[in-house]
This record gives C-alpha cells, sequence and structure tokens, in this order.
C-alpha cells in the first residue's frame, strides 16, 4: 500500500487574513449592536498593520478575526452620547 502524503492544510476561507484583537474600543451603531476594536494584521500583504474594525457579536482582547478585507478601516469612535 502507497502512503497518502497529506499536507497540513491552514483554515482559510477564500482569501481571508487572520488578525488578532488588542483592544476592545466601544460599542457603535443605534442600538449598541456592534462593538468596535483595534486588531493587528498576522498574515499577508497588510502584516503588522494595526487597524480599526467593527465587529458584531461577542468579542474580547486576543481573539483571532478572519477579515476578508484590510484596505478600509472603521470610522473613529466619537465621544460618548449617553448620559
Amino acid at each position: 500500500m502507497a502512503k497518502s502524503s497529506k499536507k497540513k492544510e491552514e483554515v482559510r476561507r477564500g482569501n481571508a487574513v487572520p488578525a488578532v484583537v488588542l483592544e476592545v474600543i466601544g460599542r457603535v451603531g443605534t442600538r449598541g449592536e456592534v462593538i468596535q476594536v483595534r486588531c493587528k494584521i498576522l498574515e499577508g500583504v497588510d502584516k503588522g498593520k494595526i487597524m480599526r474594525r467593527n465587529v458584531r457579536g461577542p468579542i474580547r482582547e486576543d481573539d483571532v478575526l478572519m477579515l476578508t478585507e484590510t484596505e478600509l478601516e472603521a470610522r473613529a469612535l466619537r465621544g460618548s452620547r449617553r448620559r
């Protein structure tokens, strides 16, 4: 019997790039349903770039995001309007 040579497969979807969450900045959106985070790109052309992204769902520091797009950055979070 011949041995099948399998390479280690990376878990990737299409051209998604991993990024690690460095800081949770705050909640955005009319109902606070989106969380703005600072993340660092781990691979690809923009490796090492730190950018601001909006994330939906539960997220905390040191989580890894799979970003399909690394060109655009989220707008800066303005001062809190809550009283």
